[in-house]
Order: C-alpha cells, then structure tokens, then sequence
C-alpha cells in the first residue's frame, strides 16, 4: 500500500533541524490557532490573527507551517493533509492500469482510513462535529477549502442541459466518500466493514466518475 503521509504536517517540507526556542514558538502558534479555529471557524480564523494571539510576526507561522490548511492539521493532530494528499492523488492519475480517476480516488482515501492513526484522528473529528456547532461550522468548513474546491477543478462544468456546476458535483462525491468512512469505519455496518477493499473500489469507483464528469440526470 502506498504510503499516504505526503509531508510533514509541523513544518515546511525540507526543513531540518531546530533552533532554541523553536518548539515553545511552535507550541504558542498551536495553541492559539486551536483557540482560532474553534472560535471562528476554519474561514474566520486568519494567520495574521493566529500570530497575534501567539505573539508572532505571521511570517514565522508561514515559516513553521506553510499553509493555513497544514497549520489546521498540525493543530488537530492530522497525521496527513487531507488537501495534499487529495491534490497528489488527482495530479498523479490512476497507478493501477484500466483503473478510472473514480477508483483511483475511493482507492486513496480507504488505503488512508485503513491506517489506524489515521482513522482514530478522523473518527474523533467527526464525532465532535456531530455533538457540536461550532466543530460543525470549522469542519464544514474545512472539507470545503481543502477537499470540494480540489475535486471541483477536475469535475465537468455544467452547460445546457447539465446545470450541475463543478461544486455541486464536488460535494457529491465528498458526501459519497463520507458516507463510505462512516458506514465502513465508524458504525461498522455489515457486510461493508468486512469488505473487500478492492470490491469497493470497483462498486463506488464508477459512481464516482459518474458524479464528477457523467450524465447526473
């Protein structure tokens, strides 16, 4: 199984070694970008108000963390980087041959959700979102930044008689994936969390395709 981690999630790729002070200035833009992102949201909480709150210039939460979207995983312990794993999946096409990008794409996220770290961070976010708002709206909106607006750059855009614009197919297939983790992963449904993870891919897989560029009526 391909490994799923596609960087570190604490700092910029390549950066080696650590400076005194280095991890008391990490751990104060962690804490204060989990009091952020818990406050206002994904959308609301900004690196320049994150720095503030920890005492930073913004240039050095760019520094340890690069994005927005790999200091939100860092700050909830994400062993990977939805987005980037996501982004690499897409730009790199189907590895297994006569696989469809609909295959490719149900056979990345389950090879990641089968990685125990993986899950149990995935399972507690979803389980806080469930019980709480403002988990719900951060979350939300989250999944929208890093994962809906990624797959609407290569879904079909609506034209004639297809009105269905790129996001909406985007969500479908995030509501297709979701439900897949839930019903696999969280509620244990039979026969699907025995499943074979192949046969899922060749059931959802072409449901997939069909959301993302085929025929939605």
């Amino acid at each position: 199984m391909p490994e799923p981690v596609t960087g570190p999630v604490t700092g910029p790729a390549g950066r080696t070694g650590r400076r005194a002070g280095d991890s008391g200035t990490r751990e104060a833009i962690l804490a204060a970008s989990r009091k952020r992102f818990a406050e206002h949201g994904y959308d609301g909480a900004t690196i320049r108000g994150i720095a503030a709150d920890a005492g930073v210039d913004p240039a050095l939460v760019h520094h340890f963390y690069g994005t927005k979207e790999r200091l939100f995983a860092a700050a909830m312990r994400l062993p990977v980087v939805p987005g980037e794993l996501l982004g690499a999946a897409l730009a790199a096409g189907p590895a297994n041959p006569g696989e469809s990008m609909g295959e490719h794409l149900v056979r990345t996220v389950l090879q990641a959700w089968e990685v125990h770290e993986i899950r149990d961070v995935f399972v507690g976010l979803i389980r806080s979102a469930s019980t709480s708002t403002q988990a719900t709206t951060m979350l939300r909106e989250f999944v929208t930044e890093a994962i809906v607006s990624r797959l609407s750059a290569v879904a079909r855009p609506g034209a004639g008689a297809d009105p269905a614009g790129p996001r909406y197919r985007a969500s479908l297939v995030a509501s297709q994936v979701v439900g897949l983790g839930l019903t696999r992963y969280v509620l244990g449904l039979e026969p699907l969390a025995a499943a074979d993870l192949d046969a899922l891919v060749a059931a959802v897989g072409p449901t997939v395709d069909r959301y993302l560029t085929g025929d939605l009526g």
